[in-house]
């Protein structure tokens, strides 16, 4: 096609309006027409990236196959895309100020007087351009995070606008906006909306393409407002609905035409490329249309923010529609756990996950639901840190180590089940003290993951401190725990499983993360197939 193609997504009048959705679902409908796409998230927070942000405040960290802790969307790029994302995809006021300063501190500006004009537009931009470097795509959509008129996203506005000067025909501004329904006076109003573009034109940014977030659907006379007052065509303000399901807006915004706008906007002959989105609707009537539906628990410490467990959550439904289910999730507070409570807590469910999470708050009651779940036969999944309840529970009740716990929850524990070890610092070339990222695991091929994997290598993504105690697994496979997962490099423990039960496997990375709608992870189908038996047999 030529030269690549760069696309800006802004915001304004309110956050969470949906513009990761939004950017995700004009990749896909672009990646129905052939075209390659990634998209990339610019974050005005000054933290370097989210890997140490408050999972209550910011939500999910989501981490990439390079290792790169990142914002929850670029999860919601890859589920919709299919596409892993990287480092480069995601771009931190932190981490470009890091990079100037440090440039600055070796001389690289030979004395110059530092800016945010330049040199931090120049950096942005710079990084904005990047990915482009390292691999050919159609178009690059990047998202600005924040709404416009925010101090700390000023440097990103102003770095688009120089961007777009530079680039010429080759890039376009959307920018979604909130029309907001007055029930006092019965109708939509366009004025928000108006003064949001207002601001963006103040700061040099005409925006192409106008997308109104909104509960009811645009009147033809606010269509025709927002146009006039906005200096767009009126075939170019779109309205966002409301959708049922995040996997439904690809399909509404292809019925609004947005991406029939753009490849007019770039000059691109879109007749020439049809749209096929035939696996997507199939989806997304599967997902309307469940012929089961099974009731899991989610034990975690942050259920109170559902966006901290995203990624779990989304990957239960696309396990759930391939098995045309609907995952009913009851999210379980694992504070609230005790051992008198855990049978009410846990009554009814079919299926039982234990999430990951960092710190001893609310261990003790993960460890309890896990005691209940194994003891009395239903399906268990635990990752990460589930994982590691799983093993410490085990090692209690079953190997009769009482003190069995992990080093980062008891200094010195006299049995430490799980343990910080040294030796994964020689293969941590991403995290520092943590694993990070993508690593090799070998599955025994008479194992339950096995079975679920088909296959004896796999490669998953981590993001954890502590490990499997080797000096314990004897005694561990001894009593009915094995290790079916093997990081071959190191010889860390990937997967613990107990063969006699239903099913009940811990993983000590996060297969959440590479769940998308057109490859639902394995472990998450065979979980949800497990309850499904066990529902069948209530």
């Amino acid at each position: 096609m030529g030269k690549t193609k760069y696309i800006f997504a802004t915001g304004g009048v309110a956050s969470s309006l949906g513009k990761g959705i939004l950017s995700s679902s004009l990749a896909r409908l672009l990646l129905s027409r052939g075209y390659s796409v990634t998209i990339q998230k610019l974050d005005p927070y000054i933290n370097i990236d989210p890997g140490t942000l408050n999972p209550y405040e910011h939500g999910e960290c989501y981490v990439t196959e390079d290792g790169a802790e990142t914002d929850l969307d670029l999860g919601h790029y890859e589920r919709f895309t299919n596409e892993p994302t990287s480092q480069a995809n995601n771009v931190t006021t932190g981490r470009v100020y890091q990079s100037v300063i440090e440039k600055e501190r070796r001389g690289d500006y030979l004395g110059e007087t530092v800016q945010v004009i330049p040199h931090i537009t120049d950096e942005l931009k710079r990084r904005i351009l990047l990915i482009a470097k390292t691999h050919h795509y159609d178009f690059i959509i990047t998202e600005i995070g924040g709404t416009v008129g925010d101090i700390e996203g000023l440097p990103f506005i102003e770095a688009i606008r120089q961007l777009r000067l530079e680039l010429g025909k080759n890039a376009l501004c959307i920018h979604l906006a909130y029309v907001p329904f007055l029930a006092a006076a019965g109708e939509l109003k366009t004025k928000p909306a108006q003064h949001s573009v207002k601001m963006l034109l103040e700061q040099g940014i005409q925006p192409e393409i106008i997308v109104c977030r909104t509960e009811h659907k645009l009147t033809d006379s606010s269509r025709a407002k927002i146009a006039l007052f906005c200096n767009v065509d009126k075939s170019c303000v779109m309205e966002s609905l409301d959708a049922r399901s995040i996997y439904e807006v690809p399909l509404l915004m292809q019925q609004e035409g947005l991406d029939v706008q753009v490849l007019k906007k770039f000059g691109i002959k879109y007749q020439q490329h049809p749209s096929d989105l035939k696996r997507w609707t199939e989806f997304v009537d599967r997902m309307y249309h469940p012929k089961h539906s099974v009731n899991i628990g989610l034990v975690g410490k942050y259920v109170e923010l559902k966006d901290a467990y995203k990624s779990i959550s989304e990957a239960f439904v696309h396990a759930g529609t391939v098995l045309n289910c609907k995952v009913n999730i009851k999210w379980i507070h694992s504070e609230t756990i005790t051992p008198k409570n855990v049978a009410s807590l846990l009554d009814g469910l079919s299926g039982v996950l234990v999430a990951p999470g960092f710190g001893t708050r609310g261990v003790e009651g993960k460890i309890t639901a896990i005691n209940y779940v194994r003891t009395h036969n239903i399906p268990f999944l635990g990752i990460c840190l589930g994982m590691q309840c799983g093993v410490i529970e085990f090692a209690r009740n079953v190997l009769h180590l009482k003190d069995a716990n992990s080093t980062e929850m008891v200094a010195n524990p006299k049995h430490p089940v799980i343990d910080f070890m040294e030796n994964q610092k020689n293969i941590d070339k991403k995290g520092g003290t943590m694993r990070l990222g993508a690593y090799p695991c070998t599955l025994k091929t008479d194992s339950l993951a096995y079975k679920i994997y088909k296959k004896k290598d796999i490669s998953e993504r981590h993001r954890h401190r502590y490990e499997f105690n080797n000096a314990y697994l004897p005694a561990f496979e001894k009593a009915g725990m094995v290790a079916s997962g093997i990081n071959s490099v190191s010889n860390l423990v990937e997967v613990m499983e107990i063969p006699k039960h239903p099913f009940f496997v811990g993983v000590q990375y996060h297969p959440e993360y590479k769940s998308t709608v057109v490859n639902p992870h394995p472990l998450f189908v065979a979980f949800v197939q497990a309850t499904l038996s066990k529902e069948k047999h209530k």
